[in-house]
């Protein structure tokens, strides 16, 4: 077995590399570039090598630095993590030139099953069934247009080397053909250094699926379950389950038996994925294979026992799978949630700063695999897990240089229904602040009922949220939970209050019983019966709820019991009461006395500022080109600029008709959120 391994990448999947690495003895060595001096995969490893500036075609994707980093450090063996030269054979080439061992495929499967185009031609001689499309290189957007016209509206451009959702457009027409092919070939040129572009047939009501294999060099090969990965935002994933809740048992059996005779014909020797789109009638179509360990990797450990970075190891290391079919067992369910630094407010557009918050919650090891220890047997009813990999900190930065993710929540439990609850509790316990980020997305997801039903398919996102993601308005039964629960932490705090303030020694005393709480438009009149074990709140209504708590004042995390209910409120302070985010609504609460509620609705609403004569920059970000003039009359849905922000290209369009008046910024010019890029008459 190897003594020292360098893993040629960053951020949480180095993290989560090195956390197997060590468990097996060996030694670590990180990579990094200046905008990731202190990041937390440089403190994990045994040793660290500075390797450029913090661009990652200066740094992480140059060969030659790797190659010179790896020589220095005198590892043995190189974990690729995925992105960056994680199926880049050239990568793997050099490494084979220098004796060290690549923890990954055979060149040759990289090469032919890394391009999509050649993945796609070997697949249809192994009998796979595949996508209508055009397997060809695309000179121009006139031919791409011509093409798209023979195979059929609509259609899907992208990437030959892409991945991670890089590279991609979906189009319904010509114009949309032409504006795709040219945007899907500078985003492939600037995130791969291949600008290479194929087209295939968009089918309609998909879902995506992908069947894990493994493989070893001496012909053994196995699928480990699929995971459903429909739920995607601009092609990339966001939330991932194991098991798929469409699959039944002969189409599971169908697709890894497809998936591994993909991978026996190209000599496959490592863990990889083989990605399938699966209609409604359980059609499934081959869309390609990822020579590399997936993002989403997790939840298929979390169901099987089986640690996939271990057995990539000890692959690399020329040893035999000891795992047969047979052994193959899946337990459970799994969900998996990536957290983003992204602001969903604003279309999802990038996020950067420093996290002056970040507390993830507790993880739990119950059941599957959390330490990495294969496990036996079934879980009792009601245990979960919950798994966090991560590759940041508090007070840790968020670059602009690199893809926002920064962490990976997985929760497992016996059921699927129980991961999902289990998820939701603890996505509201995580605390980020300092940045925007998709927690409140993702809980809005996980109460979705098309969610918990399991009939989402790839269009979930674009379907449910088509003017954005606005926030959640909670059904009234939560509103009364939180209402509840607000009342009872205010009486807390008064209490506090009184104590502080030396009032009266029964403090309790000089604190009232009645209050109005104010919550998404509605006020609630509440009464609170107070004793040693909790709050007994009645409302109005005559309904009652019992709250108990361990809350004290200053504390940002409530994590309340209503009625035997578990409920996880964030906490802020605002003027009489406080800022709560649950199940990702964001809330103002006021609790107010029957007086002070009276005289605020006499209180006029603050007016937001006029910014309909504005065009803002909606993210941190650089300006690729201004596509208008001064004086140029623009129409509503007109190309306006290019922002490019962590590896994608942004196009900014009109929501309106105009004519600019000014602009503001221009090609190579580094903007910060609200910027104005430029101004309408």
């Amino acid at each position: 077995m190897f003594k020292k391994i360098l893993i040629a990448n960053r951020g949480e999947i180095a993290c989560r590399v090195m956390k197997t690495a060590k468990k097996m003895g060996i030694s670590t060595v990180a990579i990094y570039s200046d905008a990731d001096r202190n990041a937390l995969h440089v403190k994990m490893a045994d040793e660290a090598i500075h390797i450029g500036p913090p661009p990652a075609n200066q740094s992480y994707i140059v060969i030659d630095k790797v190659m010179e980093a790896i020589k220095a450090s005198g590892a043995e063996a190189v974990h690729p993590g995925y992105g960056f030269l994680s199926e880049n054979s050239k990568f793997a080439e050099a490494l084979d030139a220098a004796g060290v061992a690549f923890v990954g495929p055979p060149v040759g499967a990289i090469e032919s099953m890394g391009d999509k185009i050649t993945s796609k031609k070997i697949a249809q001689e192994a009998n796979v069934s595949i996508v209508p499309g055009y397997m060809g290189l695309i000179a121009d957007a006139d031919e791409a247009v011509k093409i798209s016209n023979e195979i059929g509206y609509p259609v899907m451009i992208k990437a030959s080397a892409g991945g991670g959702g890089k590279g991609m457009r979906i189009a319904w027409d010509d114009a949309e053909a032409r504006e795709g092919f040219q945007s899907s070939k500078n985003e492939a040129a600037n995130s791969f250094g291949d600008d290479r572009i194929f087209i295939e047939k968009f089918v309609t009501q998909p879902r995506h699926i992908e069947i894990q294999v493994l493989c070893d060099a001496h012909g053994n090969g196995i699928y480990l379950g699929e995971r459903e990965c429909s739920i995607q935002r601009r092609n990339q994933k966001v939330v991932e389950e194991a098991p798929s809740p469409f699959l039944d048992e002969a189409t599971r059996k169908a697709m890894g038996e497809q998936a591994v005779a993909l991978a026996k014909a190209v000599g496959y020797a490592s863990a990889g994925t083989v990605e399938f789109i699966v209609d409604g009638e359980k059609n499934f179509y081959f869309l390609e294979m990822n020579t590399r360990l997936q993002v989403e990797h997790p939840v298929t450990e979390l169901i099987t026992g089986v640690d996939l970075v271990e057995q990539m190891i000890r692959v690399a290391a020329g040893e035999p799978l000891t795992i047969t079919q047979d052994d193959v067992t899946l337990t459970g369910w799994a969900i998996e949630n990536r957290l983003y630094a992204e602001d969903p407010y604003r279309g999802f557009l990038p996020s950067i700063g420093r996290l002056s918050r970040y507390r993830p919650p507790v993880e739990i090891a119950a059941g599957p695999l959390l330490d990495n220890d294969k496990w036996q047997g079934d879980a009792p009813a009601g245990n979960a897990a919950v798994r966090n990999d991560t590759g940041v900190f508090e007070g840790g930065e968020i670059s602009m240089y690199y893809d926002p993710m920064i962490a990976k929540l997985c929760t497992w439990a016996p059921t699927r229904d129980q991961a999902i609850e289990a998820m939701r509790i603890a996505l509201d316990s995580f605390e980020v602040e300092g940045i925007g980020h998709n927690l409140p997305f993702l809980s809005a997801v996980m109460d979705h009922p098309i969610f918990i039903a399991g009939d989402m398919t790839t269009a979930f996102i674009e379907e449910q949220y088509p003017d954005g993601f606005e926030g959640v308005t909670l059904p009234d039964a939560d509103l009364k939970r939180v209402a509840a629960s607000a009342a009872a932490m205010h009486r807390v705090k008064e209490i506090r209050r009184a104590r502080v303030s030396g009032r009266m020694d029964n403090h309790e005393r000089v604190v009232a019983s009645d209050w109005v709480v104010s919550a998404q438009g509605e006020d609630f009149e509440v009464h609170i019966d107070a004793d040693p074990e909790g709050s007994t709140v009645r409302f109005a209504d005559g309904s009652s709820l019992r709250v108990k708590s361990e809350w004290t004042p200053g504390d940002q995390l409530a994590t309340l019991d209503v009625d035997g209910s578990p409920l996880v409120l964030k906490i802020g302070k605002i003027t009489q009461g406080f800022r709560v985010r649950t199940r990702g609504a964001d809330l103002k609460v006021h609790v107010r006395t029957p007086r002070q509620a009276e005289l605020a609705a006499l209180m006029p609403e603050k007016v937001a500022p006029d910014t309909s004569k504005l065009l803002l920059c909606p993210m941190p970000g650089l300006i690729v080109k201004i596509d208008v003039e001064v004086g140029q009359e623009v129409q509503e849905g007109q190309a306006l600029c290019s922002v490019e922000a962590m590896k994608m290209e942004n196009i900014l369009r009109a929501e309106k008709k105009g004519v600019v008046s000014k602009i503001n910024a221009g090609a190579g010019d580094s903007l910060a959120v609200d910027d104005v890029i430029m101004e309408f008459e």
